[in-house]
C-alpha cells in the first residue's frame, strides 16, 4: 500500500494526472477514459475509450447510449502494446478510472502487475477478479489531487 508523502505516491499521482490528460483524447461525451502502461519508468502504451481504427469518432447513439463496439481505454493501450515490440509483463497500468470485469481480464492477460486508478467504475467485479489474481490494485482520489493543483 503507497503512503502519503511516498516518492511512489508521487509519481503514480503524476500518472495519473497525464492519463487524465490522454482522456481528452477521447471522443466519447458520457464519459472519457484514459490509461497508461508503464514498464521501467518508461510509458510504453496509452490509450482512450473510443471507436475501433477506421470507425466514425461517436461513441454514442442518438439516445446517448454508448455504442457496443467503443473500445474501453485499458483494452486500447493492451492491444497497442501487442502490436509493438514491447512486453506488459511485469507493468502498471495507470487508468482514470477502475476497470471493468472485461479489461480485468485482458490485464491479467497481459501480465500487468500492478493497476493504479482514479475514479471508481459503477461495479467492483473488475477490481475483485484483478486482486483475486494476485494483481497489485491502488486507488488515489484524482479529484481530490485535481483540487490541491487548481
Amino acid at each position: 500500500m503507497i503512503k502519503s508523502g511516498d516518492k511512489q505516491l508521487e509519481i503514480d499521482k503524476r500518472y495519473l494526472r497525464m492519463a487524465r490528460i490522454w482522456a481528452e483524447n477521447s471522443y466519447c461525451r458520457r464519459r472519457q477514459v484514459g490509461a497508461l502502461i508503464v514498464k521501467n519508468q518508461m510509458i510504453i502504451s496509452d490509450g482512450y475509450n473510443g471507436t475501433p481504427s477506421g470507425f466514425e469518432n461517436l461513441c454514442e447513439d442518438e439516445n446517448n447510449v454508448t455504442k457496443p463496439y467503443v473500445l474501453h481505454a485499458e483494452a486500447n493501450a493492451i492491444t497497442k502494446v501487442a502490436a509493438s515490440s514491447n512486453s506488459s509483463k511485469g507493468a502498471t497500468i495507470y487508468i482514470t478510472a477502475s476497470p471493468c470485469i472485461e479489461c480485468a481480464k485482458l490485464i491479467i492477460q497481459a501480465g500487468i502487475v500492478r493497476v493504479v486508478y482514479g475514479e471508481e467504475y459503477h461495479t467492483e467485479e473488475g477490481r475483485c477478479l484483478l486482486l483475486r489474481a494476485g494483481v497489485a490494485v491502488d486507488y488515489i482520489d484524482i479529484t481530490k489531487e485535481e483540487n490541491e493543483y487548481a
